[in-house]
């Protein structure tokens, strides 16, 4: 691993998701998450693994979940460079536009918040 990678976090352990992530890697996995927001508060986090800020800022937001006691939310995470028809089909049927890196809070089956880069943070989940 070089320098940077140390710094920036390079690839190593890139493909390897913290416990509390659920992939969407389908559209199934999307249905089941929209409906599982009728039951709770979900979060899908969409994320560029190219991208040295998306990758910044989720590092940032899992800091932020491990050190919170509750965040009252279902976590997915979307690959949007694996997935990027899920990551169309989620702008289009919650009425947002795609950003990347991306929250987007669900509940009822409809986006209540949404942010974008530096204004990811757990607050987005908790207000």
């Amino acid at each position: 691993m070089s320098f940077f990678d140390n710094i920036f976090g390079g690839k190593q352990g890139e493909n390897q998701l913290k416990s509390f992530w659920k992939p969407i890697q389908s559209e199934q996995d999307l249905e089941k998450a929209i409906a599982m927001s009728f039951e709770k508060k979900i979060a899908i986090f969409k994320h560029s693994t190219s991208c040295f800020i998306s990758k910044t800022v989720l590092k940032n937001f899992e800091k932020e979940i491990e050190q919170a006691e509750e965040f009252g939310a279902d976590l997915y995470f979307l690959d949007l460079l694996a997935h990027r028809n899920i990551s169309n089909k989620i702008a289009e049927d919650l009425a947002i536009r795609h950003e990347s890196p991306q929250l987007i809070v669900i509940e009822n089956g409809k986006a209540v918040n949404n942010a974008s880069h530096q204004d990811i943070t757990l607050s987005q989940i908790l207000s």
